[in-house]
């Protein structure tokens, strides 16, 4: 195929199909964790710490630690392949975790599941700055990024009703079969580009043509972190993870405790919570701020700074609602803005990172937002909720509320200590929102100043 045809209107959009569905089951295969918990928390006789390992510290371990190793062979090899050969391996590993029948088995698949997952956010990115100008590909990481809320719909209100039906286990098989379809139609129907192909024929061929070394993994951490717009972005979006993962990870889980919902309601609500105002912050923040970067090149990071701000204040207030609407309507809000700084994010390093550094570049930023987010996220809230819920229950809130073992006498006294331990436990993960909000605003500045 030819480079006019790879910046051809019809492959873009054949490009940005392929890629939203490889993005849609990257989280459709965790969303249906999230939401069979409960089920499989019986089941396993799993606690909240453990579940809170499962999605959180299992996944990240790999899924960061990787994160660098793919970013460096997508600098170096075909993005295509690594994406499709990436795709299938958490699909696989997916539709394992149907398999398990312990806490043991249940944690190699999840780390799997992260080494799989570990091989989209790199390449993925610098294919973007490839078939798009700079002020089109925050909003076109945003178009594939609505993979997320929409396999969070899928995963969850998919997973939920399988669940429901037909046991947790079916459920897994139904999220991690279809995956490894859309691996082999990413291999046969997207090509390989040149690199820096959207930046025009002056910076395509020279890299092409280039006979140095391409840079070393400690010379893209020096650009990424000698620039205060990159430094802040960086550590910004990495700390508002934690908050975004913490509370992705159990709000089935919340459901179910504080209004006493079976797992396929829950399951439904956080799939149409979660998904629609994700959709609705993926695209305020790469169309909007790609808009309005044309006035003032600051917004890619001011409006995600003030998103952040309000953000923390809805998800508290909404979390210690004790009726499903209002509670709905706070969280809605609050979801919408922890996903606004995204695509803004992914563009600014694309932006402001040379055509030989993207994808390591990119690989850093996932690997700190999943280290950060993904490990700190669920871990923390799983092991605050136990606690917390520990200080409200009047007795060995460990041996009388155990999993699946929870005694007859104590069900009432478990089941509310349950409630207060967790609805607490996300109020302090939201919190990470308001540190993150002051590293886009330092951002912000920068970006004046290089303006200027």
């Amino acid at each position: 195929m030819s480079e006019e045809a790879l910046l051809s209107a019809a492959y873009r959009r054949r490009f940005l199909v392929l890629l939203f569905f490889v993005c849609l089951f990257n989280l459709a295969d965790r969303a249906v964790f999230s939401v069979m918990a409960p089920l499989m928390r019986a089941e396993l006789h799993l606690t909240d710490g453990q579940i809170g390992i499962l999605q959180g510290l299992s996944f990240a371990l790999l899924y960061g630690g990787l994160g660098l190793p793919v970013g460096w062979l997508a600098d170096r090899y075909s993005r295509i392949r690594i994406i499709a050969i990436a795709t299938a391996i958490w699909s696989a590993a997916t539709t394992a975790s149907g398999l398990a029948t312990n806490y043991a088995q249940m944690l190699l698949t999840r780390v799997c599941v992260g080494m799989g997952e570990a091989g989209f956010t790199a390449p993925t990115s610098s294919l973007v700055a490839d078939h798009f100008p700079p002020q089109r590909r925050a909003s076109a990481m945003g178009v594939i990024m609505l993979g997320l809320p929409v396999g969070t719909v899928i995963g969850a209100v998919g997973g939920g009703y399988v669940g429901q039906q037909f046991g947790w286990r079916a459920a897994f098989f139904a999220l991690g079969l279809p995956g490894l379809a859309i691996a082999l139609l990413a291999m046969w129907l997207l090509r390989e580009p040149p690199r820096g192909l959207a930046d025009g024929p002056t910076a395509a061929s020279a890299q092409a043509q280039a006979k140095r070394d391409l840079p070393s993994l400690g010379a893209v951490f020096r650009h990424l972190f000698a620039s205060p717009t990159l430094r802040n972005v960086l550590i910004g979006g990495s700390i508002c993870a934690v908050g975004i993962q913490g509370v992705a990870q159990f709000m089935p889980l919340f459901f179910v405790r504080t209004f006493s919902m079976p797992i396929r309601e829950a399951a439904t609500l956080f799939g149409l919570v979660s998904g629609g105002s994700l959709a609705i912050g993926l695209l305020a923040g790469g169309f909007g701020t790609d808009r309005a970067a044309r006035h003032d090149p600051r917004w890619p990071a001011l409006g995600p700074a003030i998103a952040l701000l309000v953000t923390p204040v809805l998800f508290i207030i909404g979390f210690g609602q004790s009726t499903v609407t209002p509670t709905v309507v706070l969280l809605v809000g609050g979801c919408i803005g922890a996903m606004i700084h995204y695509g803004p994010t992914i563009g600014i390093i694309q932006n402001r990172t040379p055509v030989d550094m993207r994808s390591t570049a990119a690989a850093i930023f996932a690997m700190c937002y999943a280290l950060a987010g993904t490990g700190i996220g669920p871990t923390f809230v799983g092991f605050a909720s136990d606690h917390l819920a520990a200080l409200a229950f009047d007795g060995d809130y460990a041996r009388l509320c155990a999993p699946g073992r929870t005694a007859a006498e104590f069900t009432t006294a478990c089941a509310a200590a349950s409630r207060t331990g967790l609805a607490r436990a996300l109020m302090l993960c939201v919190l990470a929102y308001g540190w993150g909000a002051v590293h886009y605003f330092l951002a912000a500045r920068a970006l004046g100043r290089e303006a200027r």
